[in-house]
């Protein structure tokens, strides 16, 4: 009976070990599942501060290869945004050996009756969800650097926008300026065959036109006088006119090659070059004697110019270096060649 009492006796203290070790191995797994979360979270926090320390070192590098206009701006933001990356390090490595702590706290509970490793689970349980939520807004505020990351992107490619529009417009401005000079060159080229040529003319125009064999009288110096002071005053129509008309009465005088060459004037001032070509070659052609032919040519030659032509342009002036070279037209024959490529 005695024998009977204790093997029962045995039984149920062995069902009840059994039952004991099961809840044990029960916990220890659980636990192992909670370790095993706990050094994965480990490792994701080790890979994110490892992941800002190199945006660190990246976002110094393009600090200081930022345009250095944008410092002024810039300076400011970028010191606030290392300031908050590098507090960011701190909390978050603060937070890894904070983990790692209880990670060894667990290993060591490992060790200790279930009852206490409840216990203590229900103790890591809110800081578990406070450590959730301090990642969450973690994540929040690396959301928000992004976004100010990306608006200073979008800022820098505004500026060297910019920077190219305000270059064009510089090189317009530049190749408007060299149309200018040549323009400018080419009135001052004007100006001076204008000042030469209407000096010249008052002294071709005696006080007191005499009669000469060809028909020369007073009544024929008047009028051309006339149609010359009509040019002088702008008048191109009137000045063309009043030439025509001395042509037709005086066709063979002194002043006929000087009121022919004029007539051409009259076509080019009014930009009409292909009139005044033609006009110019009469003067040559009729009166090949007269002293205008220098000047006839070398006007053909900047008619052609202006028609684009500058094959007959250069043999124009050509023929003006060449056949008269001690006249005024010569030397300004000279330089245009030089000018034309």
């Amino acid at each position: 009976m005695i024998q009977k009492n204790w093997m029962v006796g045995c039984f149920i203290f062995l069902f009840f070990m059994s039952l004991y070790g099961c809840a044990t191995t029960g916990d220890v797994r659980i636990l192992d599942n909670e370790i095993y979360r706990l050094n994965s979270q480990l490792s994701i926090l080790q890979k994110e501060k490892d992941s800002l320390k190199n945006e660190l070192a990246n976002f110094k590098t393009d600090v200081q290869k930022e345009i250095p206009t944008l410092k002024t701006d810039l300076g400011t933001e970028t010191k606030k945004l290392q300031a908050d990356l590098l507090l960011r390090v701190e909390v978050l490595q603060s937070q890894i050996q904070t983990l790692s702590t209880e990670v060894e706290e667990y290993k060591e509970f490992l060790k200790r009756p279930s009852k206490e490793i409840e216990r203590m689970r229900e103790e890591t349980n809110p800081r578990m969800r406070a450590l959730e939520e301090r990642q969450k807004t973690y994540e929040e505020k690396i959301k928000a650097q992004d976004d100010r990351t990306k608006a200073q992107d979008d800022r820098t490619k505004v500026h060297d926008d910019r920077t190219k529009v305000i270059e064009t417009r510089i090189k317009g401005v530049e190749d408007q300026l060299k149309v200018f000079g040549g323009k400018i060159d080419q009135l001052a080229l004007k100006q001076a065959e204008l000042e030469k040529m209407p000096s010249r003319e008052v002294r071709e125009v005696p006080r007191e036109v005499p009669t000469d064999v060809r028909g020369l009288t007073t009544g024929a110096g008047d009028l051309y006088r006339d149609a010359y002071e009509t040019f002088q005053k702008g008048d191109l129509e009137g000045a063309r006119r009043k030439f025509e008309a001395f042509l037709k009465q005086y066709s063979n005088t002194e002043l006929s090659d000087n009121a022919q060459f004029w007539i051409g004037e009259t076509y080019y001032y009014k930009k009409d070059f292909e009139k005044a070509i033609l006009e110019y070659e009469k003067a040559i052609a009729k009166y090949p004697e007269g002293d205008k032919i220098s000047a006839a040519l070398f006007k053909q030659a900047l008619a052609f110019l202006e028609l684009g032509d500058k094959s007959s342009a250069k043999n124009l002036l050509k023929r003006v270096t060449e056949r008269y070279p001690n006249s005024d037209q010569a030397d300004m024959a000279k330089k245009k060649l030089e000018s034309i490529k």
